[in-house]
């Protein structure tokens, strides 16, 4: 069998695995209808998504990209919270200071799984949201603009994400 089947495959597996166990913890129940609802629904789909769905499809299971992994959801909670706070005093402020606008954007992310766990993150995060991805770039709607030249923007929005995902996809 060759290398690119059985990662195929064992992508499907794990995406099996992880849809049933999804599954098993939103029904709250072990009985044996609930069982092979869950299996064969999750089943399908992975057959159906066999090109990678999971968080895991082009994950590098080295201990470097594990502990970036932890750090990665540190950083992004982190953030969550700035931003929350952020967008709480602008819309508490009676002159709602915003100043919308998109930016573009560049990643040096290489797999499709780090970049869509990239523009997740960011999407995520009030007061941002990723309109569009196109190779390297992505294009991001901001409530309120700071940096409007690419390099400076992709420091300020992107770099902090990208470090950990970097170490993690690839």
């Amino acid at each position: 069998m060759s290398t690119g089947k059985s990662s195929k495959w064992r992508d499907t597996v794990i995406l099996f695995a992880t849809l049933t166990l999804f599954w098993l913890m939103l029904s709250g129940k072990l009985d044996t209808d609930v069982l092979i609802v869950g299996a064969v629904a999750s089943l399908i789909i992975a057959l159906l998504y066999r090109d990678g769905l999971s968080f895991f499809t082009e994950f590098r299971f080295t201990p470097q990209a594990i502990v970036a992994g932890f750090r990665y959801y540190g950083y992004f909670l982190q953030e969550l919270f700035k931003s929350n706070l952020k967008m709480a005093a602008i819309v508490l402020s009676p002159s709602l200071p915003i100043t919308p606008g998109i930016v573009k954007v560049r990643t040096r992310l290489k797999s499709r799984m780090g970049r869509l766990m990239l523009a997740n993150s960011i999407t995520l995060t009030p007061g941002t949201l990723t309109v569009e991805m196109a190779g390297e770039w992505l294009y991001i709607h901001c409530v309120t603009l700071g940096a409007t030249d690419i390099e400076a923007a992709t420091a300020e929005i992107v770099s902090g994400f990208e470090s950990y995902l970097e170490v993690m996809y690839g």
